[in-house]
């Protein structure tokens, strides 16, 4: 697949096209605005390339346009093109050597988090309005903590991902950035389908997750201050809460045990029960992948990027073993957080585990950062709850941002809560 580039757009696009709304109505909801599109959604006439120029020469155009992709059109947004991917969605770095990397709005010489890279430089660079994305393992998450913008993951199964290739369907969500809070949830109100306005004002408790912002390498007052303070604005300070997050888990998953490193290194570096959650994560995505997407591999031997190559074929090559815990753990680890959490309750936890890295880091240097990124990620990502990653402004000039996580399906009360903190937040964001 070619791409159709300009030197204004940042290496965000695959390509650029238009699609117009089906209908010029200016009281549709995302009526004016226009949007992006990872290239893992099929858009009728266009090859879905995958992230990767072996995938696009050996797939045919889609014949279907998919139903995210549709219901922004009936709701009156317009598309703009198709954004570059990690390779396979294999990646939450953002760099890809066969299409070149996005180049991250806030720190040009960072990576811009994938695998819905493209989509979000999109739209920190301010060349949509909002883009679509998808975040298996942190995909959306990621991209928008390092881009300085909003990203959300809806809870698991609520947005449809037909016409979406997949990655590992147990994890695999759609999802969607924005540059504000308005835009992020007028694009969730059209996506999950909400008919009602959800009232932010009832929210029972605020649970800091104590341990996690530890793990982040930014003081606290500069993340996790910012947050409390603006919450207690709104909701007075007796609705905040700390956990210790790895010993709740810890608890509630006896069968965790099965990937736990109870080593001194690993307590010193990581969480234990969060590290051994997002073990049980990798593997199971591993086994669905290799499902998905083996045959083809073995077959074709794609050409495929540093790191991403090394993943790839280790998910090829993965056995099955322990995949009935790690498919135990979902719905366990969702009954557990689900009951912690309630209706009007929501976790506050960093998003990753720092700023974004610098581009062409050696992976070596990197896999402690991403084995933290993991342990961060792998709660809502095993759980299925939703999650919004919420920009924090800068520390040392780079791009931070912290996390909210509410119960499996509470997805509309998390937009109006993100929404409604925002003013608040937005006094206390004065970063440096």
């Amino acid at each position: 697949m070619a791409r159709s580039l300009s030197a204004t757009d940042y290496g965000a696009f695959m390509e650029k096209f238009t699609l117009l709304p089906h209908s010029s109505s200016q009281h549709l909801p995302l009526a004016s605005l226009t949007f992006a599109v990872k290239d893992i959604f099929d858009v009728e006439g266009h090859v879905t390339g995958f992230g990767n120029p072996d995938w696009a020469r050996t797939h045919s155009a889609a014949s279907v346009t998919a139903p995210a992709v549709l219901s922004m059109l009936e709701a009156g947004a317009t598309c703009v093109g198709k954004t570059v991917m990690d390779e396979m969605a294999y990646s939450i770095n953002g760099e890809n050597v066969h299409y070149g990397t996005p180049r991250n709005p806030c720190a040009a010489d960072r990576v811009p988090g994938g695998s819905s890279s493209g989509s979000a430089v999109a739209v920190g660079a301010t060349l949509a309005d909002f883009s679509l994305g998808t975040d298996t393992g942190g995909s959306v998450r990621v991209p928008a903590s390092y881009c300085g913008i909003y990203g959300f993951r809806p809870s698991h199964g609520l947005v449809s991902t037909s016409g979406v290739t997949p990655m590992a369907q147990s994890f695999d969500t759609v999802g969607w950035f924005a540059r504000g809070p308005v835009i992020l949830k007028k694009v969730g109100k059209v996506l999950l389908q909400l008919q009602d306005d959800h009232n932010a004002s009832r929210v029972d408790q605020l649970i800091v997750a104590q341990d996690c912002f530890d793990l982040v390498n930014i003081p606290p007052r500069q993340l996790k201050d910012v947050l409390t303070t603006s919450v207690e604005k709104l909701y007075g300070s007796q609705i905040i809460r700390y956990t210790n997050l790895g010993d709740f888990v810890e608890s509630k998953l006896p069968n965790l045990k099965v990937f736990m490193n109870t080593t001194s290194e690993a307590k010193k570096d990581n969480i234990p029960s969060l590290a051994a959650l997002s073990t049980a994560m990798r593997l199971l995505q591993r086994h669905e992948f290799k499902n998905n997407h083996g045959e083809w591999i073995e077959s074709v031997k794609p050409s495929l990027g540093p790191g991403i190559s090394e993943r790839v074929w280790e998910a090829v090559k993965s056995t099955d073993e322990n995949i009935d815990v790690c498919r135990s753990l979902r719905g366990e680890l969702r009954a557990a957080l689900d009951d912690l959490l309630g209706d009007f309750g929501i976790l506050a936890m960093p998003t990753v585990p720092g700023p974004p890295p610098k581009l062409q880091t050696d992976p070596t240097t990197l896999e402690s950062f991403r084995a933290k990124a993991f342990s961060l990620l792998s709660v809502s990502g095993v759980s299925g709850l939703c999650q919004v990653s919420i920009p924090l402004g800068t520390y040392e000039d780079l791009p931070v941002a912290v996390s909210l996580v509410a119960k499996h399906g509470s997805d509309g009360f998390l937009l109006s809560f993100v929404e409604t903190l925002h003013k608040a937040l937005k006094e206390e964001c004065i970063l440096s």
